[in-house]
């Protein structure tokens, strides 16, 4: 049975509300998650703040430019991991054939195990993300709708950028902790400025691990909103959706054709 939009619209809200209700069941665990990361995060950015007090001018970018950066970033990984967390569960589901229930439901299989799991640390990196920009002195309360749109372009990209990560178990095998590594160094790069990078790791960091879209293009389009970065930006969300797309059913059809990836020898 075919589903339309709108029923995939519904079917993911109330699949994130679910997780979201699941979650808030320990509360106490929920909100310790949450404090803990963006104390985490908070612990991190000191390592610029003191950085950027001896060096107040870092090849163009100051301390307020780092705390949007940060505050993109935060917020987009935070979401990606709230809304979609189950990516990070991909690759074992795919390795121990634990997608077969999955195949028998009518709703697209990607949005649902991706949509499986709510990662409630991921709140505490959007409530920081927030509190970075709104800190750094650099983006006024008008810019706000630009603000929610760039974190929602960055939490798409990172989590397209999961599930092409974590479907290469389908051809690999058990590659989980290579895919999470990869995924992980997408935010480790992305949360230094875009300059200090140069050559073929540049390159790098706009295609194959998508840094640049998840931190650098997001951020410039909060400070400084133009249409050519919102282009590029979509551009970016298009892309990166339609590869993470493609390779998973790609992964699917071979995975259907046989219960477990242990039978391909």
């Amino acid at each position: 049975m075919m589903t339309t939009y709108p029923q995939t619209f519904r079917f993911a809200r109330a699949l994130f509300a679910t997780n979201l209700k699941a979650s808030l069941m320990l509360r106490g665990a929920f909100i310790m998650q949450v404090v803990f990361m963006a104390l985490n995060n908070v612990a991190f950015f000191v390592f610029w703040w003191a950085l950027m007090r001896r060096v107040p001018d870092l090849r163009g970018w100051r301390l307020g430019d780092i705390q949007v950066l940060f505050g993109v970033v935060a917020a987009g990984v935070g979401l990606a991991v709230s809304v979609g967390g189950g990516v990070r569960h991909l690759a074992r589901w795919i390795s121990d054939g634990e997608l077969d229930t999955l195949l028998v439901q009518p709703k697209p299989v990607l949005l649902y195990a991706v949509g499986m799991r709510s990662q409630a640390s991921g709140f505490g990196d959007i409530l920081s993300g927030i509190a970075f920009i709104v800190w750094s002195g650099k983006v006024s309360w008008t810019a706000a709708p630009i603000v929610v749109a760039a974190i929602v372009g960055s939490a798409i990209v990172f989590l397209a950028s999961g599930v092409v990560f974590f479907s290469l178990t389908f051809w690999l095998g058990k590659v989980e902790l290579l895919a999470r590594q990869l995924w992980e160094v997408v935010v480790m790069f992305s949360l230094y400025p875009e300059p200090l990078f140069g050559g073929v790791l540049r390159f790098l960091l706009f295609t194959a691990l998508p840094a640049g879209f998840v931190g650098y293009v997001p951020a410039r389009v909060v400070q400084h909103p133009s249409v050519e970065g919102v282009t590029v930006l979509i551009g970016a969300v298009i892309v990166y959706s339609a590869a993470a797309i493609t390779v998973f059913n790609c992964g699917l059809r071979r995975y259907a054709s046989g219960s477990r990836f242990g039978t391909f020898g």
